[in-house]
């Protein structure tokens, strides 16, 4: 399953809690969310912003949403927690990636994405900034 799926699931999962009322939205989950949706967007940009960057600042800023998540993770409980545990995990294959070449020795296992892994990432964390945005506004 790619990112912008695993994503989907996760937005389909939360959209659905909210509206059952299973998750109710604490007034302290919607400030995070806010600024958890603020510093995503301050890192990946509209496609034709992030397109027109070199690969190594492409990686730069998808590895920066990660912090981003993780930051906001260790600051919750309950299921905006569980929400942004799922992100981080679905995002977990920048992790693995470089933007440089190996000219000589091992690379710990990092890989060279394509073009289109870079494009999957960056618009699975597009989703999650809108899921974001309407958690912020219960």
């Amino acid at each position: 399953m790619d990112m912008r799926r695993i994503v989907a699931v996760l937005a389909e999962e939360a959209e659905q809690q909210i509206q059952d009322h299973v998750w109710e939205v604490e007034p302290g989950d919607s400030a995070l969310a806010r600024d958890t949706e603020a510093g995503l967007r301050e890192v990946v940009g509209p496609p034709d912003v992030q397109e027109a960057l070199p690969q190594i600042k492409r990686l730069e800023r998808l590895r920066e949403t990660l912090a981003v998540l993780a930051i906001s993770l260790a600051r919750t409980h309950g299921r905006l927690a569980w929400f942004l545990s799922g992100a981080l995990n679905a995002l977990e294959p920048v992790l693995h990636w470089r933007a440089l070449p190996a000219d000589r020795g091992g690379t710990f296992g990092t890989v060279l994405p394509s073009a289109e892994e870079y494009t999957e990432a960056e618009d699975a964390v597009r989703r999650l900034q809108d899921v974001l945005a309407q958690i912020s506004r219960r």
